[in-house]
């Protein structure tokens, strides 16, 4: 039995999606039935349970996007830095592994090499090492809380999208978005990043941090060209000019964009598609929630 929290989210949701297709036994813990914030509480339910696994999708992202942590910075705090560290007692107390999604954006740019960021490279969208969004920075600083955790799997998610219309779909944002800033980015496929994640518990893979991105980077001026070539869209696109006028006009902090490696992956044996080949595939099976 897998514990899944965080499951009304946009990723507790797709987990939901692809664990029910695949016949994995699991439930949903919510938070009326379980403080998650206590982690003696959290235990005796997951023993319970019969728990082998936990899942935690249970997080602050802040709606419509990052801007609002800055509005509501104990919640970000708390949800993003305090309950990873709250779960990690529930898990070890009850002597259960587990699984964090966690987040890419704790980088920014490439390496000096201009490679992609490895689990080894120590974030630079930080608290301690730049001037970062707060939500970067609460992400940044769960991860350290579970820096030495021995039996949990981090799982780096960045900027996810597949082929169902949603405010919190990337593909989304930019067919809706006034205006856009050209940038480059490793992406994650939803519904790829979910079975990734599951796999690495199923083929138990080692613990570990795990950069779960599709292969290669993309730009937004590729990712308009193929949102043009293949939903023919009847709107002109139009494009900041560069990072400072987007920071005056349209943010009010700043923005992670960054290339990540996903070869740790690939080497346990997890496979994730070239990201323009999973782009492209979600456009051309695009629908929208009324259509669904």
């Amino acid at each position: 039995m897998i514990a899944l929290l965080g499951a009304s989210g946009y990723v507790g949701q797709a987990f939901v999606r692809t664990m029910q297709g695949r016949g994995t036994p699991f439930r949903s813990l919510s938070r009326r039935e379980v403080d998650y914030y206590d982690p003696r509480a959290v235990a005796a339910v997951l023993k319970a349970m019969r728990t082998e696994f936990l899942i935690n999708c249970a997080g602050y992202t802040g709606k419509p996007n990052v801007d609002a942590c800055e509005l509501h910075r104990a919640d970000c705090l708390q949800g993003n830095a305090i309950l990873p560290a709250r779960i990690r007692e529930a898990c070890e107390l009850s002597g259960i592994p587990w699984g964090h999604v966690s987040s890419g954006c704790i980088f920014t740019g490439t390496r000096p090499d201009g490679s992609g960021f490895q689990e080894t490279d120590p974030p630079n969208f930080s608290f301690r090492t730049n001037h970062c969004s707060f939500y970067s920075g609460t992400k940044a600083l769960g991860e350290e809380l579970l820096s030495d955790c021995e039996s949990c799997f981090v799982w780096r998610l960045r900027i996810p999208f597949n082929n169902e219309d949603s405010p919190r779909n990337y593909l989304t944002k930019v067919m809706r978005y006034e205006r856009l800033l050209d940038a480059t980015n490793s992406l994650s496929q939803l519904d790829e990043f979910v079975a990734a994640c599951l796999d690495c518990w199923q083929r138990r893979v080692p613990f570990g941090i795990y950069n779960v991105v599709n292969g290669g980077s993309v730009t937004t001026r590729e990712v308009v060209e193929l949102i043009k070539s293949i939903l023919a869209p009847s709107r002109d696109f139009e494009f900041f000019e560069d990072e400072s006028q987007f920071m005056r006009l349209a943010a009010k902090t700043p923005r992670s964009n960054c290339v990540l490696n996903n070869s740790k992956l690939l080497q346990a044996g997890i496979w994730m598609s070239p990201v323009r080949e999973a782009i492209a595939i979600s456009l051309r099976s695009w629908h929208t929630k009324e259509a669904a």
